[in-house]
């Protein structure tokens, strides 16, 4: 076997650096599409890739010799992780490495909506200066409610914890996890109580579309609505829907269930949703900052080393 991890997409150099330490081979071919990796993945035992393409059940029959995929990312969404469990195919990603930086932009997406910047500034830009059109709201004394207390839940929950806030944490998946920064309650207690909603859980088929309108309907408060997980959790139409009724106060979205053009202009709802002021967007890069970019490399070659290590 020529080497024993091919790299498909573009870490950082501190990954390689590393597994060049510990005496692993590797090829680094960052310009390798899909077809081209289906043709090599069988000399490997490991994947290293981020977001470039789906390792769906055809690539996986292919690759005859993998013992790990390992994704420089949260999450592993385009990773087919049944059917590599069932070939006994390790999955390594990197969670912990960009749970800073989520936390930081969700909490500056939701300040900006509750205190109208966005929006503030362009009517500055366009000649308009209006101090009470632009009155806003404080964080202090609202109650945050975090699906998810998985890394980023938990790293968002320590964040606010400066702004006096009470942080409430629901996730299906843990018990017992309550800590100085969040405080365990059931779903129940979740649409009483929330005044912010944030999301912290992967994609998976059991939360694809599940923030619909039947779900947004059980919320007693107006809420501003956060979604910085991942964008197939949410139906748009129904977030739109609420907005409307005043149900949802602001909705900050970094992903989106569609991303890039043409295909995102394309969608029946885009116009609507980008023209309102009280909808933020960014393109996917909550997690994605400059020391992100390292740690997420830097994590995933430290648990690619003792995987190998130990096993």
């Amino acid at each position: 076997m020529e080497h024993a991890i091919l790299i498909v997409d573009d870490v950082h150099e501190v990954l390689l650096e590393k597994l060049e330490s510990a005496a692993i081979l590797f090829n680094y071919r960052p310009e390798f599409d899909k077809s081209k990796a289906e043709q090599v993945i069988g000399r490997y035992t490991g994947l290293i890739i981020r977001s470039k393409f789906q390792v769906d059940q055809d690539f996986i029959e292919k690759a005859n010799n993998l013992q790990f995929i390992a994704r420089a990312g949260a999450g592993m969404d385009n990773i087919d992780e049944d059917y590599a469990r069932s070939r006994g195919i390790a999955l390594i990603p990197a969670n912990e490495g960009n749970r800073d930086a989520v936390g930081e932009h969700m909490i500056g997406m939701l300040l900006s909506l509750m205190n109208n910047l966005n929006r503030g500034h362009r009517e500055i830009i366009n000649g308009q200066w209006r101090r009470e059109g632009n009155r806003g709201y404080e964080l202090k004394g609202r109650t945050v409610a975090l699906i998810g207390y998985g890394h980023n839940g938990q790293a968002m929950a320590k964040k606010l914890s400066g702004f006096e806030v009470d942080v409430i944490a629901y996730d299906k998946y843990k018990t017992g996890f309550s800590d100085q920064y969040a405080r365990e309650v059931s779903m129940e207690e979740v649409v009483k109580q929330a005044d912010v909603l944030s999301f912290h859980i992967p994609l998976t088929r059991e939360t694809k579309g599940m923030v619909d309108r039947e779900y947004l309907f059980h919320f007693r408060k107006p809420i501003f609505f956060l979604m910085g997980a991942r964008g197939g959790i949410a139906d748009i139409p129904a977030v739109l829907h609420y907005l409307d009724q005043g149900r949802i106060l602001g909705a900050a979205f970094d992903v989106l269930p569609v991303e890039k053009f043409p295909a995102l202009s394309e969608q029946p709802w885009f116009e609507d949703f980008m023209k309102r002021d009280n909808v933020l967007v960014s393109p996917h890069v909550a997690g994605w900052t400059f020391e992100s970019y390292y740690k997420l490399s830097a994590i995933l070659a430290d648990k690619i080393i003792t995987l190998l290590r130990t096993s």
